[in-house]
């Protein structure tokens, strides 16, 4: 019997134990067993062989990574111990000295770091882009290019990409396809039905979607997939299975939960965009939305984070921070409480203030993640909070 993909990331089970248990099991154990010396040396002499060593393999990580895969549309994947694990390898384990790769300027500010600064210590050059400036992607085309790298939505400033521009420009170039699809997450947005290679996520925010624990996947072709896994099997990133438990479980509510944050989002958003302090504000799915028409075409919904400018810029930001009574400041997204975050002070702190401008993360900028509350407290604290700005 055919099922839909909700369906699959609930019944999607690691192998059983025996025990006919219905939940999902966990197998906290850090090796495997073998009957024979011959078994197991044949276990070594298999590259993609399951359950030898737990950095290599686990069933549990193993049902988290399928069900990602089956979201995504992919061949294969490799979970990691956080998401910028999965990030890092997804690069370094395709690329070599001599390689150039192309990076959209407006990513996460650990991956503008790696990019900018980790990237060159080992022979790995990198150009950086404006988003949707398709020129200037023409332009950075080199023959030593191997790599282009995205975000969409951006983190913070939720601009659009065009996946279906991108995919085209890659086949055209002959280049890795590789995107960060952690703020739309699997079940609002698939990179690999317009042309990605290479498909990370940080499972840390919307998949978890309750802040419990750490987790990163990286999920596309089979024979990237095999490099990232060789990679990946011998520099030690490996998920444990107690938190590849707790993000499978996680799943099986992903498609509800996202509904709801959605939702929330949008009518935060809409309440919002003409407010008297706020200069502007973005969500995806809003039709002021600069990239309004892409957003519409490769995203099943705006996805759970909005962004906006105060007026009065980084003092205004710490007023309105400070004010707040119900909405968490943490620099985290995706949990199932809301969450208030000024990004020029916490995840793009390390970019110089003209790096932080360059990609227009200005000093009263906040990002919002709409948790899953009655939608009308979260409008309430943020209305009672810009009072104060």
């Amino acid at each position: 019997m055919a099922l839909n993909k909700q369906t699959q990331a609930i019944r999607i089970q690691a192998d059983k134990t025996g025990e006919k248990e219905h939940s999902t099991p966990v197998f906290l154990t850090s090796s495997f067993t073998f009957e024979t010396a011959e078994d197991m040396r044949a276990a070594f002499a298999d590259e993609n062989d399951d359950n030898i060593y737990s950095r290599y393999s686990n069933p549990t990580v193993d049902e988290f990574v399928k069900k990602m895969c089956m979201l995504e549309g992919a061949e294969a994947g490799f979970a990691t111990a956080s998401g910028m694990a999965a990030v890092f390898n997804s690069i370094f384990a395709l690329l070599k000295a001599g390689d150039h790769l192309i990076c959209c300027s407006s990513v996460f500010g650990s991956t503008y770091a790696l990019a900018t600064k980790f990237l060159p210590r080992y022979g790995i050059e990198c150009t950086l882009v404006s988003a949707n400036a398709h020129d200037e992607w023409e332009a950075a085309v080199k023959p030593n290019t191997k790599m282009i790298y995205l975000e969409t939505p951006t983190n913070p400033q939720l601009e659009i990409l065009d996946l279906e521009w991108a995919g085209d420009f890659c086949k055209r170039h002959q280049l890795i396809f590789n995107v960060d699809n952690c703020f739309a997450s699997p079940i609002l947005q698939n990179p690999i039905e317009f042309g990605a290679d290479i498909v990370s996520h940080s499972a840390t925010k919307w998949i978890d979607g309750q802040g419990r624990v750490l987790g990163g996947v990286v999920v596309g072709r089979a024979d990237l997939i095999h490099d990232i896994y060789m990679f990946c099997r011998n520099t030690g990133p490996s998920m444990s299975p107690f938190n590849a438990w707790v993000l499978t479980k996680s799943l099986e509510t992903l498609d509800v939960r996202m509904e709801r944050h959605c939702k929330n989002a949008l009518a935060i958003a809409s309440y919002f965009e003409n407010h008297e302090k706020i200069s502007w504000l973005k969500y995806p799915f809003l039709p002021s939305h600069p990239e309004y028409a892409i957003a519409k075409k490769q995203m099943r919904a705006g996805g759970g984070i909005l962004c906006f400018e105060l007026k009065g810029g980084i003092e205004s930001g710490r007023k309105f921070l400070d004010a707040l009574q119900l909405l968490s400041m943490t620099p985290n997204l995706g949990d199932t409480r809301s969450i208030a975050s000024h990004p020029a002070s916490t995840t793009h702190s390390k970019l110089s203030e003209s790096e932080r401008l360059s990609v227009g993360i200005t000093p009263g900028l906040i990002r919002i993640s709409a948790g899953l509350e009655h939608v009308q407290d979260v409008i309430n604290d943020i209305e009672q909070a810009l009072t104060s700005c």
